[in-house]
């Protein structure tokens, strides 16, 4: 009596619509994390060095991030670190075990994103 080997499937489902709030929030950790030590961190820096060099560096970046393009994309950059902030902080709470079970990780989970969320809407409060 053999049995057949069962099918497997020829693609990978990368939807992320099936993972549970605290893959999620992994995921997106990872991500942020990434997109802030390449892109984020050396744009900073390079500001940092123009805007304080000179004031004419100063006055020509401040009419760069009075439009309203370059706010959405401030913004975007707000969500990263907040996102990475305070995920970062739920992954230290879960090392010391705390928030360890599925109920709570799922709350904290959800937290992280609501905290998130709030901090990049009042950084864009506070912007325009």
């Amino acid at each position: 009596m053999t049995t057949a080997p069962k099918q497997r499937p020829k693609y990978y489902d990368l939807n992320l619509a099936h993972l549970p709030v605290p893959g999620l929030v992994s995921i997106f950790h990872r991500i942020s994390g990434a997109l802030l030590f390449f892109p984020v961190i050396p744009a900073v820096l390079y500001l940092m060095q123009v805007t304080l060099g000179s004031e004419a560096g100063w006055l020509r970046w401040q009419a760069v991030f009075s439009q309203p393009a370059v706010k959405v994309v401030l913004l975007g950059f707000v969500w990263l670190y907040a996102h990475h902030f305070f995920a970062g902080i739920r992954y230290l709470l879960l090392d010391v075990h705390l928030g360890v079970a599925k109920e709570p990780a799922r709350a904290t989970a959800m937290l992280v994103f609501v905290l998130g969320a709030a901090a990049t809407l009042l950084i864009g409060w506070r912007l325009w």
